[in-house]
């Protein structure tokens, strides 16, 4: 199961760093990013001068942003997490990162588990991840205040989960609370846009702004 997860892991590699150069940024601060040696999109029309999008695809290229962020989410996923953060009370770009941020692939992430949201969500796939002392296989699972996440036991000494831990390129939020000697992980509070270590802006109003349209 381990080679397996970690395969799985690898073949994501690719697809990261494909939205990276389509962004046209680094939008998970990862030192290998190609973006960080390359200024221009992907394919042979990627080094043509960019021109200044329309009200609406920058409104779109937000959503692809924040969208590809969190593991490439599907459209339609997104959209419904979009709609339940207009259900709920207060201002519905901040309670659109709230919902993603409660995401169980995310908070993996945020632990410092695994290196990549995408390994996170293979992580869960491959039933490595508790929640509460019980087993869950669903990336999309959405945590509450007071949960508390670790690693299976027998997963606990993976290679990749010990080196993702030291990783120096990126800090746990304060809104995670984590253990590494136990490999265990607290969700402490739904954060604010203003929290969360994206390490480019996010701008989830221009989302508001392109499902409203």
């Amino acid at each position: 199961m381990a080679d397996k997860t970690e395969d799985a892991m690898t073949k994501r590699s690719e697809a990261k760093y494909k939205i990276d150069r389509r962004m046209g940024q680094n939008i998970w601060g990862r030192p290998k990013s190609p973006v960080n040696k390359r200024e221009y999109g992907p394919g042979q029309h990627g080094q043509r001068r960019k021109g200044k999008l329309s009200d609406f695809g920058t409104q779109l290229r937000a959503k692809q942003k924040l969208k590809g962020y969190y593991a490439n989410i599907s459209e339609r996923q997104f959209h419904s997490i979009y709609v339940e953060a207009g259900r709920l009370k207060g201002d519905t770009g901040e309670n659109l990162i709230g919902l993603l941020e409660r995401r169980l692939d995310t908070v993996v992430y945020r632990a410092k588990f695994v290196a990549t949201m995408f390994a996170a969500r293979q992580f869960i796939n491959h039933g490595h991840i508790k929640v509460n002392g019980k087993r869950v296989n669903i990336a999309s699972y959405l945590v509450k205040v007071g949960d508390v996440i670790e690693i299976k036991e027998s997963s606990k000494q993976l290679a990749f989960v010990l080196e993702a831990s030291t990783l120096g390129e990126r800090d746990t939020p304060d809104y995670v609370e984590t253990d590494h000697s136990k490999m265990t992980a607290k969700f402490i509070r739904i954060p604010q846009l203003s929290d969360v270590p994206f390490a480019v802006q996010m701008e989830p109003h221009l989302i508001v702004e392109f499902y409203s349209r």
